[in-house]
């Protein structure tokens, strides 16, 4: 489990308030309905990052979130994939479930999972979690059977109790094991708690743990890339 008893209560609803003022703002081009940029008319197929404000980039350059940090990893392999940053702050998984559709509606070459933040902050139960994950996966697989799929751990603050955040805890591992999808246990594993690698509200990364969260993801996700390609 991760250790994160710096986090004191004041800091946790002072991150909660400053999520809930946002909700509902995508920042994703892949949640707008402007004309297509050159970026989403590309022929290239889509990674899709259906996530929270620590997809969005929060506080952050677009740039130096950790989307826009993993396309530069895609370039550099060689891969011909686009990441569409799918990220609006302060949602829920229930929320993310609501937008599932229009998520898929241009079936993705992969979709990348990140929720649970905010269930974690607002105390909402492990299980609601993990029926509105599975939902997720279940509608992904029904209705763009050809998107493959990973999953984004996450984990809860500790003041709701030892129980709470086990639970928590093992709603990913769970889901990982049972849909069979690859897996990323912690998207802020070394990042959070740590002072000099998030922004004042000590929540989300700041540039630096922004490029230590895609170094998280990018293993897991550059498997899949080559299993996504070698399949064609």
């Amino acid at each position: 489990m991760i250790a994160l008893s710096r986090f004191n209560l004041v800091v946790i609803v002072a991150g909660l308030l400053a999520c809930r003022r946002d909700e509902g703002r995508p920042v994703a081009s892949a949640h707008s309905d402007a004309p297509p940029t050159a970026a989403t008319a590309s022929p290239e197929p889509a990674v899709v990052i259906l996530g929270t404000s620590l997809t969005a980039g929060l506080g952050l350059d677009p740039d130096s979130a950790y989307p826009a940090l993993l396309q530069r990893k895609i370039d550099s392999a060689g891969f011909r994939y686009r990441i569409l940053n799918a990220g609006v702050s302060g949602e829920s998984s229930a929320g993310a479930l609501r937008r599932i559709d229009w998520v898929l509606r241009d079936h993705p070459a992969m979709l990348l999972i990140e929720t649970g933040a905010n269930d974690g902050l607002r105390g909402q139960t492990p299980d609601s979690l993990r029926a509105n994950i599975q939902a997720i996966i279940d509608r992904t697989r029904r209705q763009s059977p050809e998107t493959r799929i990973l999953l984004l751990g996450m984990e809860a603050l500790p003041n709701l109790g030892a129980t709470y955040t086990r639970r928590f805890h093992d709603v990913y591992p769970a889901l990982a094991r049972k849909n069979r999808l690859p897996f990323v246990p912690f998207l802020l594993a070394g990042v959070a708690g740590v002072d000099s690698l998030n922004q004042a509200d000590g929540i989300h990364p700041n540039a630096r743990g922004a490029e230590l969260v895609a170094d998280n993801v990018w293993p897991a996700l550059k498997q899949a890339l080559l299993e996504k390609s070698h399949a064609k």
